[in-house]
């Protein structure tokens, strides 16, 4: 006899698959901030769904990296502290790379130049934080969607999810001088994937990581 949890009947499937995407899209988009609870009877009643589903969304998103579950307490969106956060930015530096370099191969040429329309969608003047972010994830994500399925993506794209508070954060801020070096730097790593030079690609995501990461060192204030 099987000892994992029961499965959800169909209905209830769909239903926490539904509300988790809700739920995802709302944190991603910062209409929840880190540390703030999600209370599950709200969720339930503006989704017109039992508890049932909403306690199966939130642990979708709990494995998401996107939620903290604790038990017989509730849900809280995910926060991370300064040290985390710089924590999570050094693994990222290291294992991104590699992710890249796994995928440079396996781009065609209609992933590059989805690529290029990412970046000249972030490029766009009047842009606003949230459509900058959502180009900036789906170019970054993309340029790794080559590599072989494994665990390698699954870590680093909780890594991002985890994260993205804080890089909306760092963006607003950046919006306020200028995101020209950022601009070049996702042309440069663009310049790279053409090539299929995964040497330099692999410098050129370090280096953009690794500015953003001493960027948010210098705003403690961000993690209060």
């Amino acid at each position: 006899m099987s000892g994992g949890p029961a499965a959800l009947p169909a209905p209830d499937n769909v239903a926490s698959t539904r509300i988790a995407d809700a739920l995802r899209a709302a944190i991603l988009d910062g209409r929840y901030q880190p540390g703030e609870r999600i209370r599950q009877e709200e969720v339930a009643a503006r989704s017109g769904a039992s508890r049932i589903p909403v306690r199966e969304a939130l642990r979708l998103l709990a494995s998401d990296g996107l939620v903290t579950l604790v038990a017989n307490t509730g849900a809280w969106v995910a926060k991370l502290s300064l040290d985390e956060c710089v924590e999570t930015y050094l693994i990222r530096e290291r294992l991104e790379p590699l992710l890249l370099r796994r995928s440079l191969p396996h781009l065609d040429e209609a992933a590059v130049g989805r690529l290029e329309l990412l970046i000249e969608s972030m490029e766009a003047p009047g842009g606003c934080v949230t459509e900058f972010l959502r180009a900036d994830r789906e170019f970054h994500l993309s340029s790794y969607a080559g590599a072989p399925p494994g665990e390698t993506a699954q870590i680093i794209g909780r890594m991002w999810n985890t994260t993205q508070h804080y890089r909306r954060e760092f963006s607003k801020l950046a919006h306020g001088t200028g995101l020209g070096v950022t601009h070049l730097e996702h042309r440069l790593l663009l310049d790279c994937i053409r090539r299929r030079d995964a040497d330099d690609a692999e410098r050129v995501l370090v280096m953009h990581i690794r500015r953003t990461r001493l960027a948010l060192e210098q705003h403690k204030e961000l993690f209060s």
